[in-house]
């Protein structure tokens, strides 16, 4: 077993976290969950390359997009929660 193979189980854990973290109803912990997913794809990338499994990549590029996308989103909704008058 290559030291690349053990990569899947911490993206897996990390996977997990970041899900657990999305799902949340605060502001703060939504946004951590999407840099956070950022990381697993990052990590499922690099056990990709090594296992060649080229679907995984290209599903986690796809992902990784969307994620950026979140954490867009979540940064727009930060600005707007901390505008002048708002409660």
């Amino acid at each position: 077993m290559e030291a690349l193979d053990l990569l899947q189980w911490p993206a897996m854990a990390i996977t997990l976290l970041a899900a657990w973290l999305v799902a949340s109803q605060r502001q703060g912990r939504r946004s951590l969950g999407f840099w956070v997913f950022l990381l697993s794809n990052g990590l499922w990338i690099a056990w990709g390359l090594q296992a060649e499994a080229y679907a995984l990549i290209v599903l986690q590029l796809g992902l990784a997009a969307m994620n950026l996308r979140g954490v867009h989103r979540n940064a727009d909704a930060a600005s707007v929660d901390e505008a002048p008058g708002r409660a």
